[in-house]
């Protein structure tokens, strides 16, 4: 119910949730339209007036009203009542004398922003004040969702209430008949919200005029507390035990002796320990359809203790409705409104359909019903509510300034100013810090720097920062035989570090240069060629080979030679292609006879004992020795070809056998060629002769173990995670930097540090690695601390000297309160929340409408996503 004034045709699913049925008298009335979140509180008066002596109830003046039950006009209207499962009463307006006692059978019908404010009194008093009112310590109180049909006598202004059957359950029924029914004592019913007549008039009018009925009703979803039966009696030498139940308002929290009040043995701004009562906060969200990821980020949201005070205010009065940034105020409104549904004390898992809907409307991407990420969902969540209630109206433009050699400080607290000037709201507040970003030009080494807010820290896992890979070295001049190399380097390492890595271990000569191809069906499909490109391109099931080439500039194409063998399949042969490819410079002059003798050195390795290069022409050879000799004359070459081996020019994809390569015979292409490719035919002798097994199969870059093998659980800490985050790296080729100093984009070196921290610290674990190929999640485990994160020796900015040898700096110690995780894979997974609640020092699980209580043991697993610290 509400004032004429704040008369809305809005209706929320937490008043009207109940559908009326064709045996209804108001079937076609629908639901009574309320404003703000639409709650309504019915409350015991004496509970209530002993709060309005406290909180902002100024102005609010009780219109008393009497519940009676109706007058029965015949005998057989009272044997049917007698039948009659619905509780029925009218409500009159009644006049109280000044000073006549109302405290009997009294309630007060108040607002859902009064009852926050009676609330948050009621958690602020002491065991001795609570005493001393008269006020319950304990009890099996709750707050409980009575449907009531109203409908309005207009001539006479009388308001008849019936509590059905049809809309209550059992329980319900039975608690809202035992709070209405008659006795000795009237009730009184106080309303605090305005003249009632007066709304029920405007609901009417509502109701459009032709489904109009003398008697027709309107259906309004009241919160009824229910006082305990009787009051708490309290012994001198017995102090009172809380509640261990998690319904109701009562305090029930870790209560210790401090003066004449109680509090907490864990701070907290809500209400002065409003975190503390366990019965609030602890409501499921349920999961409207792979909404798992949104129900994870919403709970780690609504239990950031500042955000939780501000939007159980009267937050609506800095609500900016006309930035253009933000959303006009709706997704704050949303936000807000789903907050306090949260922390009512209703226990019903909400069901966050409008929330979803707005989301939706303001952000496309999470449209439908699609898995997405909580991460980016809090991203945007938190730049929203930023926006939306920011209370800058006019950003001013202030140019922002290099340093140009001045002092960090300076130019920080200028970029930090110029930052609060354009952006004020609790989010800045609680949220965002400051980093230093720092820039070197590798040409003229031109450092700039510069100070940007954060809202979020994204870290990557330092352990799986770093990549480890196989490749196959292979000389092209038969010196030496293929060998395996493993080079670890960072993932965001370019592909001419890790040649460089590469050269140094298979100590290549200065006369030689790496060649990387990846080999797929025992063919080259690709080659590593552009320095710059990023070595997270390479897959783990990629199969490398790096060729140790010439320095030749004379002799620019290479050979590339692809060995095939024939097969015979029942009754049909066929060439088919074996091993690894093999190269070597193509020389000039090309012909069948030198294109063959660099064939033959590069097979020198694999000459089987007892054979070398000229073997086949000498057959009383002895020579045991695999190596090359010092000169293959043109007839061994001709024997050997002749003997062992056919070549053939072919197709890049080395398919067809375009032309054979005769001996004798120059090799010529109409158009210059980097790759040549070769398809060299053996015969059975061949295979006398050489062993192939050391390129049979070239390793994967990256051996997993198989599909279903598990790779050894890998653990790292979230120190090391930040170390790996502000060591400085050269930016990516896709994200240059344009230097002032050589008026050219350059690809700079930069390094982050961490200048000022939130009151909230959020940290992002990438978990999860995207390139065009394929996307992966890293299940390693984070060792992060619970109690204390200590970040002081990861700041940059010097302590502030306050005074002569006194250093002031806000604490860099935080402690973890919630984590947003995430199981399963890529193709598929579940995201819960794991929420520290004050009340009792408890660690609770989230997991769509399910609340669960868990150890603290159980908080650290490898499914933890984003962290969330608050300042100690």
């Amino acid at each position: 119910m509400a004032d004429d004034d704040d008369f809305s045709e809005s209706t929320t699913p937490d008043v009207a949730s109940t559908t009326s049925t064709s045996e209804d008298v108001a079937s076609t009335s629908g639901e009574l339209p309320l404003a703000g979140d639409g709650r309504v509180y019915l409350v015991p008066y004496g509970w209530w007036s002993q709060a309005c002596k406290s909180i902002d109830a100024s102005g609010l003046r009780g219109v008393p009203y009497v519940a009676a039950p109706p007058p029965a006009t015949s005998y057989s209207s009272k044997i049917i009542n007698m039948f009659n499962s619905d509780q029925v009463f009218n409500l009159q307006r009644e006049i109280v004398e000044e000073g006549e006692d109302v405290s009997g059978r009294s309630y007060a019908l108040i607002a859902s922003d009064m009852w926050s404010q009676a609330l948050k009194w009621y958690r602020e008093l002491g065991i001795e004040e609570l005493k001393e009112k008269n006020l319950p310590i304990e009890g099996s109180s709750d707050v409980y969702n009575i449907a009531l049909r109203i409908s309005v006598i207009r001539s006479t202004s009388i308001i008849t209430v019936k509590i059905s059957r049809k809309d209550n359950t059992l329980e319900v029924h039975r608690k809202a008949s035992k709070i209405f029914s008659g006795d000795s004592d009237p009730v009184r019913i106080w309303d605090f919200l305005g003249q009632t007549e007066l709304l029920l008039m405007n609901a009417w009018n509502w109701v459009p005029q032709d489904v109009r009925q003398p008697d027709q009703e309107i259906l309004l979803h009241v919160h009824a507390l229910e006082p305990p039966s009787r009051r708490n009696e309290f012994k001198q030498d017995e102090p009172s035990i809380p509640s261990n139940k998690t319904t109701g308002f009562f305090y029930d929290g870790s209560i210790e002796s401090k003066g004449n009040g109680i509090s907490s043995n864990h701070g907290s701004e809500l209400f002065s320990g409003g975190l503390k009562a366990v019965g609030l906060g602890l409501v499921g969200l349920e999961n409207l359809g792979n909404t798992c990821y949104m129900n994870s980020a919403l709970q780690c949201l609504v239990h950031t203790t500042k955000l939780v005070n501000f939007f159980l205010g009267d937050f609506t009065k800095e609500v900016n409705h006309h930035n253009p940034l933000g959303t006009r105020g709706e997704l704050a409104l949303e936000f807000g409104d789903l907050l306090r549904q949260l922390w009512s004390l209703d226990k019903t898992p909400v069901a966050p359909h409008h929330f979803k809907g707005k989301l939706a409307r303001f952000a496309p991407q999470f449209r439908g019903y699609n898995q997405h990420d909580s991460q980016e969902l809090l991203a945007f969540l938190l730049d929203g509510l930023h926006e939306d209630l920011n209370q800058v109206k006019q950003k001013p433009y202030i140019e922002t300034k290099d340093a140009d050699g001045r002092p960090d400080e300076e130019v920080a607290d200028e970029h930090w100013q110029y930052h609060l000037s354009r952006n004020n709201s609790i989010i800045v507040d609680t949220c965002q810090g400051q980093y230093k970003s720092t820039l070197v030009c590798p040409v003229c080494k031109k450092v700039s720097i510069t100070f940007d807010p954060f809202m979020y820290l994204s870290l990557p896992l330092s352990a799986s920062n770093t990549r480890t890979m196989t490749v196959t070295v292979i000389s092209t001049n038969g010196t030496t035989e293929p060998s395996q190399h493993t080079i670890s380097m960072l993932k965001s390492a370019q592909l001419k570090h890790f040649i460089q890595g590469l050269s140094a271990s298979c100590s290549l000569r200065d006369d030689e240069t790496l060649l990387i191809a990846s080999v797929y069906n025992n063919r080259i499909v690709g080659y590593l060629e552009e320095p710059s490109d990023l070595i997270s391109l390479v897959r783990d099931g990629d199969r490398l080979a790096a060729y140790r080439l010439q320095k030749n500039s004379d002799a620019a194409s290479i050979l590339v030679f692809v060995h095939q063998r024939q097969e015979t399949i029942i009754t049909v042969t066929r060439w088919k292609q074996f091993g690894t490819p093999l190269m070597a410079r193509l020389p000039k002059p090309s012909t069948g006879t030198t294109i063959c003798t660099e064939f033959l050195k590069a097979m020198n390795p694999f000459l089987r004992s007892g054979h070398s290069a000229l073997s086949s022409s000498r057959s009383d050879s002895t020579n045991c020795c695999a190596r090359i000799p010092e000169e293959i004359t043109k007839e061994a070459v001709q024997i050997a070809d002749l003997d062992l081996f056919q070549f053939y020019l072919t197709d890049e994809r080395c398919q067809l056998q375009l032309s054979k390569i005769e001996m004798d015979e120059s090799v010529s292409f109409n158009v210059p060629k980097k790759y040549v490719h070769v398809l060299v035919n053996w015969s059975e002798k061949a295979f006398e002769q050489y062993d192939l097994g050391l390129l049979s199969s070239l390793p994967e870059v990256y051996k997993s173990g198989g599909i279903f093998a598990r790779r050894p659980q890998e653990s790292v800490s979230l120190y090391s995670c930040l170390e790996a985050f502000l060591t400085d790296e050269p930016l990516g080729p896709d994200d240059m930097w344009y230097c002032p100093q050589c008026k050219d984009h350059r690809q700079a070196d930069k390094k982050l540090d961490l200048w000022r921290l939130p009151e909230i610290l959020i940290i992002h674990l990438k978990r999860f690695s995207y390139n065009r190929f394929i996307k992966h999640k890293l299940d390693t485990a984070v060792e992060f601390p619970i109690h204390n994160l200590d970040l002081s020796g990861y700041i940059s900015r010097k302590p502030e000297t306050v005074a002569e040898g006194v250093t002031q700096q806000p604490s860099m110690h935080y402690r973890l309160y919630a984590v947003s995780n995430h199981y399963g894979g890529m193709g598929g997974g579940h995201y819960t929340a794991h929420v520290f609640h004050e009340g009792g020092n408890r660690w609770y699980n989230f997991d769509d409408s399910r609340v669960s209580q868990i150890s603290e043991e159980s908080i650290k697993t490898s499914a933890a996503y984003v962290l969330f610290y608050r300042r100690i």
